[in-house]
C-alpha cells in the first residue's frame, strides 16, 4: 500500500462543454467523479466569459453551483501574462497593456475573483517577448514583473503558478528555473505542461530534461499530451491555431511514465511546500484538448474528457501515485 497522500484530481471544465454552461460543465466534473475543478471559459446566463470577467452576481452564482455538485475550485485559469513585454509591433495580434496599470487592474482583480471563488491557485504566464528576439535577452525584465504579481498574490493569501508554453518568455523548464530562482518569492511556483513542450518540437528526452529543471520550483501540473506526426524539429515560434495533433497523457510523445515515476518521490515535499501556501495538496489539472486547443483554451467534450481521464488513471495507478475520485461514502456525507 502507498505511503503517499492521494494527488488531487482536477480539471478545466470548460474542456467538457461545448456552450461552456456552467451546469454542463458541473455536472461532466461531478459525472466524472472530479471533486476539484479549474475554471477558465463559462457561461453563467449572461454568455461565454472568462471567469476573469464574471460579474460580483455571477461569482455569487458560480460558487452557489459549484457547491450544489460537489465541486471545489482548485484553480483560477486566469490569462494573466498573456500579454506583451513591450510595446513592439512584431506581427503578432497579443495586446501590450503598460506593467504598471496590469499591476493595479488585472493583477488585482484577478486576485480578487480567486478569492470569491475560493481558490489558493491563480495560474498565469510569463509575458510575450517580441517575435524574432531570443526569450532569454529578457528575463530579467520578465522576472521584475513576475516577481511584483507574486508580490500582489502573496499579499491577498494567494499563489501564481507559472505555465510553461511556447511563445512566452518561460516557454521551457529550464527559463521557467531561471526566473523562479531570480525572483526568489514561495508564492510563485511553477506548472509543467508536457504538450506545451512537445508542441516546440521537443522529444521525450528532452522533455524530461524541462521537467527536471522544474522540480525544485514545481507547484502543480497540468496534464494534456501531444504526439508528433512525423519526424520533429525545435521550432522558435508555434502557430498555435495549427495545433491538432493532442492525445490523452497515456499515448503522447511527453513520456508521462517517466515523468511520473521520478515524481514519486517528490510528491511529499512538493505537497507540504502546497499546503503551507493553502493549497489542498499536489493538484494534477487535466487540460486535456482532445478535440482541439488554442492560444487561450481548447476543448474535448465530455467523452473526450472522460477518455482523458482514464487514460491518466491508467498512469497514476501503474506508476503507484494514489488518487481519489467520488465513492459511495462521498455521496453517504452528501446525503447527511
Amino acid at each position: 500500500m502507498s505511503m503517499l497522500n492521494p494527488i488531487i484530481l482536477s480539471g478545466f471544465a470548460d474542456e467538457s462543454a461545448e456552450n461552456k454552461q456552467a451546469e454542463q460543465q458541473f455536472a461532466a466534473m461531478a459525472a466524472a467523479g472530479l471533486q476539484h475543478y479549474s475554471i477558465r471559459f463559462i457561461d453563467v446566463g449572461g454568455g461565454i466569459k472568462n471567469a476573469m470577467a464574471l460579474t460580483k452576481a455571477e461569482l455569487k452564482t458560480v460558487v452557489k453551483l459549484q457547491a450544489n455538485y460537489g465541486l471545489s475550485v482548485a484553480t483560477l485559469g486566469s490569462p494573466i501574462g498573456k500579454v506583451k513585454l513591450l510595446d513592439v509591433d512584431d506581427g503578432t495580434s497579443n495586446k501590450f497593456i503598460p506593467f504598471k496599470n496590469y499591476l493595479a487592474k488585472e493583477v488585482k482583480h484577478a486576485c480578487d475573483v480567486a478569492n470569491t471563488l475560493g481558490t489558493k491557485l491563480l495560474r498565469g504566464f510569463s509575458f510575450y517577448h517580441p517575435m524574432g528576439t531570443d526569450p532569454a535577452d529578457h528575463l530579467n525584465q520578465v522576472s521584475d514583473q513576475l516577481g511584483a504579481i507574486a508580490e500582489v498574490c502573496a499579499a491577498e493569501g494567494l499563489v501564481f503558478g507559472l505555465e510553461v508554453e511556447a511563445n512566452l518568455v518561460g516557454q521551457t523548464g529550464k527559463l521557467l528555473a531561471k526566473i523562479h530562482r531570480q525572483v526568489k518569492n514561495s508564492s510563485l511556483v511553477l506548472i509543467f505542461d508536457g504538450a506545451n513542450l512537445v508542441c516546440q518540437g521537443m522529444t521525450p528526452d528532452e522533455v524530461f530534461a524541462e521537467y527536471l529543471a522544474m522540480k525544485p520550483g514545481l507547484g502543480w501540473l497540468h496534464i494534456k499530451d501531444y504526439r508528433h506526426s512525423s519526424a520533429t524539429q525545435r521550432m522558435q515560434h508555434v502557430d498555435e491555431t495549427s495545433l491538432k495533433n493532442f492525445v490523452p497523457a497515456d499515448l503522447g510523445d511527453t513520456g508521462h511514465e517517466a515523468i511520473l515515476r521520478d515524481l514519486v518521490n517528490e510528491l511529499p515535499k512538493i505537497e507540504k511546500r502546497m499546503k503551507k501556501l493553502g493549497a489542498p495538496g499536489v493538484i494534477f489539472d487535466l487540460e486535456p484538448h482532445v478535440k482541439g486547443g488554442g492560444q487561450f483554451g481548447g476543448f474535448s467534450g465530455p467523452d473526450g474528457f472522460g477518455v482523458a481521464l482514464r487514460g491518466l488513471c491508467r498512469l497514476l495507478d501503474y506508476t503507484g501515485i494514489p488518487y481519489h475520485l467520488t465513492d459511495f461514502d462521498d455521496i453517504l456525507k452528501r446525503r447527511d
